[in-house]
């Protein structure tokens, strides 16, 4: 396990215990005193943009409160937008830009100097910047009231448990929670709480960081493998990432039960998705949410045309391409899986959900998930790829088949890994399924937690990766 995982594991119960002896007025100076010391433990510098986000987006709630004036309004609104996107386009963007400029003024004979500036992007600015954002659209379409407590209000943008990789909550889900004087869990709620956390635990530890080296091996220099060795490492990095991110976001969530909070499901077991469209509804449920009510909806996506609504998803995915970050790997990445929308939809228009197919409705389903999740594998070899030089040779050697051939532990490795991360969501749908889940027997749920307990604990040894979505 990481540095950093092992300072959550120690500085969590110590932030629960002393949370539930406090009384609830104080509460949320503690998640603040947590949260900025949770944050500044990766740079301390940083947590200038926290509260400049912050104190922005305050005022400006509260100023739209106090205004019926539309154009003030929109200007108030305005400021909100400039603030956040003006931070997160400045750090995520600017060397991405530069760089840019610098290679087409090359190729038009003009001779510019190699001005570099690094800038190091704050861990979660794309999160924390775009639940303020959030917060501040709301108060101008009056569907919350402004929050008139800065620390209730800090806390809600700092909540240390979701800071850095979401989800993306939205200000009417918690900030009411955070105000509201909560009682201490009870004993199947602290036993779901570290359910959570151990599962989050496994899928990061044991899967996700087990196919970590196989992907690397791959995208090293992807030109060099063979078409079985790019499919074997694009799964592999699907798998991956959903391991590392819905891991995540596990140990968010039984991290902030512990303290009374309920964070939102962020994924829904999305490889049993039967088509593309409901893998993406079920991936990433706070960011596609969130694009879709502040950017598709806006653009005429759910009213208007077709074809309005097809470019709509056009705009919205290229915007999620460049939310993840700036290069053409992440442009291409989003405009890939807007084309893919679009071709469902077409494709649907042609042959209804209802028409009859003559397949079996269970081959149908495992058909169906298998090429949605081999459509999500293609479009991440972009998300991967250290270049877009790179995707293209690796989507090269798919069509022709040249290269070495994947290590001999690939296949195990990425059966390990398929069959793990399909077990954990095929019973976790199961249980979605049955409104009273029976409870299995004790002894069964010994066994699974000691056998949970020895592989995270085995699987530990030595330096592993920090969470993929940290650096978004």
């Amino acid at each position: 396990m990481t540095f950093n995982s092992l300072v959550y594991a120690a500085f969590l119960p110590l932030v629960v215990g002393l949370f539930w002896l406090l009384p609830h007025r104080f509460r949320i100076w503690l998640i603040l005193a947590a949260s900025y010391t949770f944050y500044g433990a990766w740079d301390w510098r940083f947590l200038a943009l926290l509260w400049i986000s912050t104190l922005a987006d305050w005022w400006v709630g509260r100023r739209l409160d106090r205004t019926d004036d539309e154009r003030r309004r929109k200007q108030l609104l305005a400021v909100s937008v400039l603030v956040n996107l003006g931070l997160l386009g400045f750090f995520k963007y600017f060397g991405f830009f530069v760089e840019s400029a610098i290679a087409m003024g090359n190729r038009a004979g003009l001779d510019l100097d190699p001005f570099t500036m690094r800038i190091l992007l704050p861990v979660g600015i794309s999160f924390y910047t775009f639940q303020t954002l959030s917060y501040s659209i709301d108060v101008y379409r009056r569907r919350i009231p402004a929050c008139q407590s800065l620390p209730l209000f800090a806390g809600y943008v700092a909540f240390f448990p979701q800071l850095v990789a979401g989800p993306i909550e939205r200000a009417e889900r918690l900030l009411p929670q955070l105000e509201t004087e909560r009682t201490p869990p009870r004993a199947q709620e602290i036993e779901s709480a570290l359910a959570l956390i151990l599962v989050g635990l496994v899928k990061k530890v044991v899967i996700a960081d087990q196919l970590a080296p196989l992907v690397q091996h791959v995208y090293s220099d992807p030109g060099a493998f063979d078409r079985g060795a790019i499919a074997a490492a694009s799964l592999a990095f699907a798998i991956q990432i959903y391991g590392d991110f819905s891991g995540y976001t596990d140990i968010a969530r039984g991290s902030a039960r512990l303290l009374g909070i309920e964070l939102m499901e962020n994924f829904r077991e999305p490889f049993l998705a039967r088509d593309i469209t409901e893998l993406w509804r079920r991936w990433h449920i706070s960011l596609t949410s969130w694009l879709r009510d502040y950017v598709y909806v806006p653009l005429g996506g759910s009213r208007g045309s077709m074809r309005r609504a097809n470019l709509a998803v056009v705009i919205t995915w290229l915007v999620t391409g460049l939310w993840h970050g700036a290069g053409l790997t992440f442009i291409a990445f989003g405009l890939l899986n807007g084309a893919f929308l679009v071709g469902h939809r077409a494709l649907r228009q042609r042959r209804p959900p209802t028409q009859r197919t003559g397949i079996p409705g269970g081959v149908q389903a495992v058909l169906g998930a298998a090429v949605a999740t081999s459509m999500f594998a293609f479009s991440a070899l972009f998300f991967r790829s250290e270049s877009f030089a790179d995707s293209l040779d690796a989507i090269g050697n798919l069509w022709t088949d040249q290269g070495a051939h994947a290590p001999t532990w690939t296949l195990g490795t990425l059966l390990f890994g398929l069959v793990a991360i399909l077990s954990l969501d095929a019973v976790r749908a199961r249980s979605r399924r049955s409104p009273v889940p029976a409870a299995p027997p004790a002894l069964l749920r010994g066994l699974a937690v000691g056998t949970a307990v020895v592989a995270v604990i085995i699987s530990s040894g030595g330096p592993a990766p920090d969470f993929i979505y940290f650096q978004f």
